[in-house]
This record gives structure tokens, sequence and C-alpha cells, in this order.
């Protein structure tokens, strides 16, 4: 039976009691091995404890660890498709400055198998109206361009110059129907004229007899003839001979080597004036009255 004012020690007692016994297990586990066995024991009633009471700052710590690596990758995931953004720019860039390299070497091997004096000049403008085939460059009468120069790229006659300015020239293709250019087959030097068709790279061939030596894939290059464009410059592979016996001459149709509506790059030739003293490449000349200027010779 429980007794209602039943005392035990004191409080001051219990904790003195508690405090020797802590005193002494201490020393005892600091000199001797005798408590191993016992805390091992303990520590399986006192782990799901530890655990429990653990379990909320775990939480926190997996919670807040989870939110810092998600918001670390959004911003490394922006950074990385920033750095892919630019990344892609420059590659487009790389490669539109390789494919005019190219180009450039290819005008500069050109020039030096001319055996010209030329000058490399730049597209500006395009003008492909049905009836008016004629592009402007960036090269005028301060670099010393005139009318009726010859112009070509990499691969073949593109035009003449037709109207010379002091900052640029207006250069009309050989696919202009106002267009014509003396030619000659390459393979037989049979002489003819080629018309501009006013179709993007074609060239009609109107004055050869129906009996004419010349076939389909014949490579025609300026004959020389009338003054203005050198001999021996490709100008058009025949691709079409078709003859017609009621009339007197065969209809042949050829395709412009030069890239007409591709080409950036132009070589504006002197064929018949006198060398030049050349100067640093586009810069103009210090006196603007000046009629001769710099010009990239081969």
């Amino acid at each position: 039976m429980k007794l209602l004012f039943a005392k035990g020690p004191s409080l001051n007692t219990r904790l003195l009691v508690a405090l020797l016994v802590s005193i002494s297990m201490l020393v005892i586990d600091y000199r001797s091995e005798r408590l191993d066995r016992l805390r091992s024991l303990l520590s399986v009633f006192t782990y799901p404890l530890q655990s429990l009471a653990s379990l909320p700052v775990d939480f926190y710590q997996t919670v807040s660890g989870t939110v810092i690596s998600f918001v670390e990758l959004q911003k490394e995931n922006r950074r990385l498709k920033e750095a892919q953004f630019v990344n892609d720019a420059k590659l487009l860039k790389f490669a539109a400055l390789e494919k005019e390299n190219t180009r450039l070497r290819m005008l500069l091997e050109n020039s030096f198998q001319l055996g010209e004096q030329v000058l490399v000049a730049e597209l500006v403008s395009v003008k492909l109206a049905p009836y008016e085939h004629t592009v402007v460059v960036n090269k005028g009468s301060r670099f010393g361009v005139h009318p009726e120069q010859p112009v070509l790229d990499a691969n073949g006659i593109v035009g003449q110059v037709v109207r010379a300015l002091p900052s640029s020239s207006e250069v009309m293709l050989i696919t202009d129907p106002d267009h014509a250019v003396p030619v000659q087959v390459n393979r037989n030097g049979l002489r003819t004229i080629a018309f501009g068709t006013g179709q993007p790279n074609r060239l009609h061939l109107p004055f050869l007899a129906n009996n004419a030596d010349i076939v389909p894939g014949d490579l025609l290059v300026t004959s020389g003839l009338g003054g203005v464009f050198p001999a021996g410059y490709p100008v058009a592979v025949v691709d079409k001979f078709e003859a017609r016996p009621d009339k007197s001459f065969a209809n042949i149709y050829a395709t412009p080597k030069a890239e007409l509506d591709k080409s950036r790059e132009f070589l504006i030739v002197w064929s018949h004036s006198t060398p030049v003293v050349l100067g640093e490449q586009g810069k103009a000349p210090a006196e603007p009255e000046a009629k001769e200027a710099e010009h990239v010779a081969p």
C-alpha cells in the first residue's frame, strides 16, 4: 500500500549520488574496459532515441541541401546555355571567315595565274531585275577603275564595269540581256559571241550554224576580240546544243563558269593600262584628284 506522505531522499542527496556514480563510471571507463559491454548494451536502447532526436535536423539539412543544389543547377544550366549560345555564334563566324578565306585564296591564286594587274573589290549590292543584271562593288574611280574594265572571280568572267563612281563601280554581269562577250571554243578555236539571256547562270550563242563543231561540255574562253576582255579567260561551258534544220543557226546555251550568284569578291583587271604605283591595300590615295590609285598586282 502506497503511503500518502511517504518521503524519499532529498533532491540534493539524489544529485550528489548521481554525480558520485557518474564520476565513478567515468574513472572506471577511463582506467579499464569493464564498461564497454555495458555501453554497447545501452547504445542499442539509446540509438533509436538519438535518431529520433536528430531527425528534424537531418530533415532540415537534407531539404536545405536539395534546394541549394537545385538553385545552383539552375544557375549553372543558365550559364552553360549562354556559353553555348555565344560559342555557336563564334562557330558560325569562324565558318564564315573560313569560307571567306578560301574565296580570297582562290582569288589570289587566280590573280597570279592571270599575269595581269588586278584589284580586289567586294560586293556591295545586287540588281537582278529580269532585264538588268548588275552588281555594285566597293572600288571606284579613286582606285583607278574605269568603264569597260573586265571583272572576274576565281572561276571565270563575271562582266565588265559600266559605271565608275569615286567610291564604287557598277558591273554589268555577262547574263545581262544587253551584254555580249566574244568567245571561242577552247577545244578547236571556233569563234562566236555569247549573249546574256536575262536568266541567272545562262548564256546564248545564237550565231553558230547547225553543223558547227561544238558539243555540250565544251569550254568557252574569251577570244580577245573587241579589246575589252583579254584572251583566254574562262567564260562558260556549253550545256545545250540543239540543231534546227528549219533555221540557219543552231540553238546553243551555256552556263557561266563564274559563280555570279555566290561570289562576294571580284577581280577588276587592267589589261592594257600602264602599271601604277602600288600602295597600301584598301587605303585611299592622299591626293583626291589623282586618278591613279593603289592596285593589287600579282
